[in-house]
């Protein structure tokens, strides 16, 4: 079945009641056709009864829409005219989903023998269980972690949970900060009354930022090593990475805590802008003004911000301190520098951190 849609249309589209299916797997597809095409072959061959996949194609270059409708047929294939984006294009495909719950899956997965039953597993178990995140491996080395989970920071900097340990680690269930847009489900229902993901933020953080909000309306995060997925992933620093990924931290900084804490946090967030400016100046030079870029589009789409913030604001029945307990304090600067610089950066930063948050829980009340 193959649909075409066009983002001005498909942003209005309500979302549809769940029909008898129990979940809906969802590929946001934007080239990469090879990956694509092993992706949906595993998927398929472990596809329980009353499941449906749907591939949102981004406007590929690569012919991976042409690819969908010839070659699997049962996916249901949804055309945009445009890039919509990581976040719009999760959007648009639970737009048409029919399944009581979203599965959200990258091109560049392979999935496991029962990775989607596990992954459905826990939400029957818990009732306040909104979101739940798969054991993720990497695809090279394959006795490596990607990611299980993430753990969001206090500054809001947002790592990998177990990234490069060994894949045995984490082999017991545990709630998480948040997910790992990878790889995870949530209740079709928590997915609409949040709004689903938020489109302003196009690419990366936009995973983070659905946790923070589901923990901001009072839902559980869980990580669950049962359910099994392999990520062919490397960390690459792209033209518009830091952008990206600078500006939409602010953005969910700023709408996702009240202005009093915000105002506490300051000493962290000079922290932090002093640890990203040195990961630009020794990783990304060549790109030096997408820092200064973030900070530009904050101030000249401060009234958009401001609106976000309002409708992520009605989301709340958690207090900001409950929130803030739950962010880390430890930045793993393995992840992006190695040797004498990851251990000095530790050594100094981890401290500063454990101290303010100290002090902020004895301030913040609400």
């Amino acid at each position: 079945m193959e649909k075409i849609f066009h983002p001005t249309l498909a942003a209005q589209a309500p979302f549809p009641s769940p029909q008898p299916r129990r979940a809906s797997i969802i590929i946001v597809s934007y080239n990469a056709r090879e990956k694509l095409i092993h992706c949906l072959t595993t998927v398929l061959q472990t596809l329980p009864d009353e499941v449906e996949v749907l591939v949102v194609d981004n406007a590929s270059a690569e012919g991976n829409a042409e690819m969908v409708d010839k070659q699997f047929p049962e996916v249901t294939l949804i055309r945009s005219s445009s890039n919509l984006g990581f976040a719009g294009g999760c959007n648009l495909g639970a737009r048409q989903a029919r399944g009581a719950f979203l599965v959200f899956l990258n091109p560049d997965t392979l999935v496991e023998k029962g990775w989607l039953e596990s992954l459905l597993k826990p939400f029957d178990e818990h009732e306040k269980i909104g979101l739940v995140t798969a054991k993720i491996v990497l695809l090279d080395p394959p006795n490596q972690l990607n990611t299980c989970g993430c753990n969001i920071h206090i500054t809001g900097l947002t790592l990998c949970r177990g990234m490069g340990m060994p894949r045995q680690t984490y082999s017991q269930p545990d709630e998480v900060s948040a997910v790992s847009g990878a790889a995870f489900a949530i209740r079709r229902e928590l997915f609409e009354s949040l709004g689903g993901f938020d489109e302003v933020m196009f690419l990366y953080m936009e995973d983070i930022d659905l946790s923070l909000r589901a923990r901001l309306a009072g839902w559980t995060i869980c990580y669950t090593p049962d359910s099994l997925v392999v990520h062919d992933y490397q960390l690459r620093v792209t033209p518009l990475k830091i952008f990206w990924q600078e500006r939409n931290r602010y953005v969910m900084l700023l709408k996702n805590f009240k202005w009093r804490t915000l105002i506490l946090l300051l000493p962290v967030y000079v922290l932090a802008e002093i640890i990203t400016w040195s990961f630009v100046l020794l990783n990304d030079r060549q790109h030096l003004s997408n820092k200064l870029r973030a900070y530009r589009w904050l101030k000249a789409n401060w009234s958009l911000v401001l609106s976000k913030r309002t409708e992520t604001q009605r989301l709340r029945v958690v207090a900001d301190r409950t929130l803030l307990k739950s962010l880390c304090v430890k930045l793993d600067f393995g992840q992006a520098t190695e040797g004498l610089v990851a251990t000095l950066a530790n050594l100094l930063f981890t401290p500063l951190f454990f101290i303010w948050r100290s002090l902020l829980l004895l301030a913040v009340w609400w």
